[in-house]
């Protein structure tokens, strides 16, 4: 049952003190609390009632915590920490220097701010508007995106900011943003070249990008249950179906980490939470712990690809009827990322993105949902802009669209691999170029896209077959339409927008 208000409690960058969230869910328990979330943005989200919502405030003032009742003010710092050593090795960017940037914040940002290792993707880089991405190849130094509030408008800074400058240059941004909202938040056109005019840049360490950041193509790493790294040490990932945590559990989880001097937890933005550091010597405790919760730890890694929105009971139904069907076609989702998102002001990470909306509205009751499917360029989810892949689709079309469009993934996966192997061919490359402004054709009843360049490998059209030249007696892959129900259109027209 949804309960009526949610409490939401931030950890910086994710890192969470184990005595102090010991300390939140001793209050928690002490008005009846049995469960507890945690959101996309590393943050302890509590669902509680209206009959104890007072009393569990007057214990969280007394333990001096920093929390919102069903608000977004103070959004939390999202960090890639929870990764470091577990899934990203061979880094400049330590355990001291994000310490070092979040207790260098000292203000509570009212904009996201999102603090990312390069090396990674397990976290999002861009999802937040003040975005800080490690460079590759100058240590210290970090790129800066600006994400303007309410829009897509994403811009990259020129110029590296070295370490110690971070958190006073994430105040300095906030700060003009916020200041100057008729030119930077909610406005098609939020201008980067006049943001960085107003910053005072002689306060602080930077030096030219000597090119633009690479983000990293999105790889999804299995991110539960008991394994070793650095040789002797292990970490521990726990992942909730129905995204709740026993309040016991978590407090067994807390002294355990007390009693074998584990200094931290680690909420993801997959919400669930992470323990580093696990020693050998402790290895069965925590086995022990598992098998007294029943804690599953071995999901399908397809069912890990999902990104939900945060307290959506909706959304995580949808999850598992989408889930459902891609099991019974037995569909690969290898490098996805797969979104969920069913109300209006959500933003979920993701290479593909289910989106629903309502037919129409009775006094803002929605009534008979229609569903759109939505990839981000280059199905990389740091990507902020795609194309509508169908639209308009019923609950009972959905899920077979929704594997067309994984489909149509691992046919753009195909066409990378084959230009990678013709990159010594530059004819292959001026192919390539001449292949931009290829049309496509979209059925005019279940809206399926025929795209020239990756043609239909599964159904033996090899890419770059015309449709015109396509077998005869072509059928449409969903609906088996005839192929002169086809419409020619450009992706620039179908649908090019944000996600």
């Amino acid at each position: 049952m949804n309960l009526p208000f949610t409490i939401k409690i931030n950890f910086r960058g994710g890192i969470i003190s184990p005595g102090d969230l010991y300390n939140i869910l001793v209050a928690c328990t002490r008005v009846g609390i049995k469960n507890v979330r945690f959101g996309l943005r590393q943050q302890l989200l509590v669902p509680v009632s209206v009959e104890k919502k007072d009393l569990l405030l007057t214990h969280l003032q007394q333990l001096d915590a920093q929390y919102e009742v069903d608000k977004e003010e103070y959004p939390n710092i999202v960090s890639s920490y929870p990764a470091e050593d577990v899934f990203i090795n061979n880094t400049w960017l330590s355990e001291g220097v994000y310490k070092d940037i979040f207790d260098g914040i000292n203000h509570q940002p009212k904009l996201k701010i999102n603090l990312s290792d390069s090396n990674q993707s397990f976290t999002p880089m861009l999802t937040g508007n003040i975005n800080w991405v490690a460079a590759t190849d100058a240590q210290h130094y970090w790129h800066l995106f600006i994400r303007f509030p309410k829009t897509n408008i994403v811009y990259e800074w020129t110029e590296l900011v070295y370490t110690n400058d971070v958190p006073g240059l994430s105040a300095e941004v906030e700060q003009l943003i916020l200041q100057n909202n008729h030119l930077f938040f909610d406005q098609a056109a939020a201008n980067g070249h006049q943001l960085f005019g107003l910053i005072q840049k002689q306060k602080y360490i930077t030096r030219p990008a000597e090119k633009p950041a690479v983000l990293p193509a999105f790889n999804l790493p299995y991110y539960e249950g008991l394994n070793r790294y650095n040789n002797n040490k292990y970490w521990l990932g726990v992942y909730r179906r129905d995204e709740l945590y026993s309040i016991e559990f978590l407090k067994e989880v807390c002294r355990l980490c007390l009693d074998t001097k584990i200094g931290q937890l680690c909420s993801t933005p997959w919400k669930t939470i992470i323990v580093k550091a696990i020693e050998e010597k402790d290895k069965d405790r925590w086995s022990r712990l598992l098998e007294k919760y029943n804690i599953n730890m071995r999901h399908a890694a397809n069912e890990l690809n999902f990104q939900v929105e945060d307290n959506s009971s909706d959304a995580l139904a949808l999850k598992q009827y989408l889930l459902k069907q891609l099991n019974d076609e037995d569909t690969r989702t290898f490098g996805l990322c797969l979104g969920i998102k069913t109300k209006k002001k959500t933003e979920v990470f993701s290479s593909i993105l289910v989106k629903r909306k309502p037919l129409f509205s009775i006094f803002g009751v929605e009534l008979f949902h229609l569903y759109d499917i939505l990839c981000a360029k280059n199905f990389n989810p740091n990507e902020r802009t795609g194309f509508v892949f169908s639209r308009n689709n019923p609950k009972f079309l959905l899920g077979e669209q929704l594997r067309q469009s994984v489909l149509s993934f691992h046919k753009y996966r195909t066409g990378l691999q084959q230009a990678a192997a013709a990159t010594n061919a530059p004819a292959a490359v001026e192919k390539k170029t001449e292949k931009k402004d290829e049309p496509i054709y979209q059925c005019r009843h279940c809206l399926t896209v025929y795209d020239v360049a990756l043609g239909e490998p599964d159904n033996g059209i090899k890419p770059a077959t015309k449709f015109d030249d396509l077998p005869l007696g072509y059928t449409c892959p969903l609906c088996e339409a005839p192929a002169a129900d086809f419409i020619k259109t450009e992706k620039a027209l179908l649908a090019l927008q944000a996600i």
